[in-house]
């Protein structure tokens, strides 16, 4: 099982894209908040300004082009020009700033603002009771006509590979600012699937290891609830994204042509099949959970019937001994020369019957 475990380990490394962590300065010459600041037309990337607002002037001054400004963990004065530039709502520029967002979509004026939960599966060799399954991150996307605005928090869940891609596929890029944000919410929901598909390998594991005779019963409850716990810090990321999404690829806005819509409905269904998997893996989670502590009754149950079974074989020399001991002046046992063997013999008859009847019904 394990060998099986880890081919399956090796095989979702390989399949998983490199993510390279462009916040970090040396790959950011804008500064360790802006991570990049580029600018698009006809599909294609231009050279962008020195700065941020050379850069929005000469795409504005095309018409007909967009720039695509992403940041990692901004603070409201590092974010205040970017504000001002593009009149970002307030409501919305608090949110970015502060993040621990709910997945959630809203419309100010003609800027679209879209809050998606970004999960990443923490590699463990065995899951523990303290086991990290799965690590959350946010992504806030400020949708335009004329631009998109990433605001990134957490240690992972860098788009530089999906820039990449995209600007690798000029049909799709020509598409504008909502090709973008349908680019990330497919790489979100993308990356809910992967995560599913790993925890699926560690509730196998655990399902095994509750039913395998050698485990331990108090390390598994712990493992279950510590799987359990992780498991609603992926749904809490998950489910809310659903309405968004559907949002998106019915309803009309301003920022997201009607021909973007089959491309949200599309990710829709991947989240919808995401939630899926995370409501089998509940049932299946508390199913294991009933499972255990109905394991864990039956051996109490098993203690308690062998505890009640010696108990009952010691009564017979307790009572009997209880009885001589009172030390009546007429016992005439007391003075008889066979007295102390026999009742020595009667005492082990009477536990060796009473001990071969509870061997028989399976009490010992």
């Amino acid at each position: 099982m394990s060998v099986v475990k880890s081919l399956r380990k090796v095989a979702r490394l390989a399949r998983r894209p490199r993510r390279v962590d462009l916040s970090h300065p040396a790959r950011s010459p804008l500064g360790s908040t802006v991570v990049n600041c580029v600018a698009y037309r006809a599909g294609r990337r231009i050279t962008g300004g020195v700065s941020v607002e050379e850069t929005v002037r000469q795409v504005r001054r095309y018409g007909d082009g967009f720039v695509w400004i992403g940041l990692h963990e901004p603070s409201e004065e590092e974010f205040a020009g970017i504000v001002e530039l593009f009149g970002l709502h307030p409501l919305a520029v608090e949110d970015a700033v502060h993040a621990h967002q709910r997945p959630k979509l809203e419309q100010y004026g003609e800027v679209v603002f879209t809050v998606f939960k970004t999960v990443t599966y923490v590699e463990h060799e065995q899951l523990t009771a303290t086991s990290e399954v799965v690590d959350t991150g946010e992504i806030m996307v400020f949708t335009g006509r004329d631009f998109v605005v990433t605001v990134r928090h957490g240690r992972h869940g860098s788009l530089g590979p999906l820039r990449e891609a995209l600007e690798s596929d000029a049909d799709q890029l020509t598409k504008g600012p909502a090709a973008v944000l349908h680019a990330i919410a497919d790489h979100v929901a993308d990356d809910y699937l992967a995560v599913a598909d790993a925890i699926q390998e560690d509730i196998d594991q655990v399902e095994t290891d509750v039913f395998s005779p050698q485990s331990s019963p108090a390390a598994n409850a712990g493992r279950v609830y510590q799987l359990k716990r992780e498991l609603l810090e992926f749904k809490r990321a998950v489910v809310p994204l659903s309405r968004p999404l559907t949002a998106l690829a019915t309803e009309p806005c301003p920022a997201i042509d009607a021909g973007m819509r089959p491309y949200f409905r599309d990710v829709a269904d991947h989240v919808a099949r995401a939630t899926d998997q995370i409501a089998s893996f509940d049932n299946l989670i508390d199913s294991i959970l009933q499972a255990h502590l109905a394991q864990v009754t039956v051996a109490q149950n098993e203690d308690m019937r062998k505890i009640t079974a010696w108990a009952a074989v010691i009564a017979v020399p307790t009572m009997v001994c209880g009885v001589y001991g009172m030390s009546f002046a007429h016992m005439p046992e007391l003075r008889w020369t066979y007295g102390y063997p026999l009742v020595l013999a009667v005492i082990a008859t009477a536990c060796a019957l009473i001990h071969r009847g509870f061997k028989r019904n399976g009490w010992l």
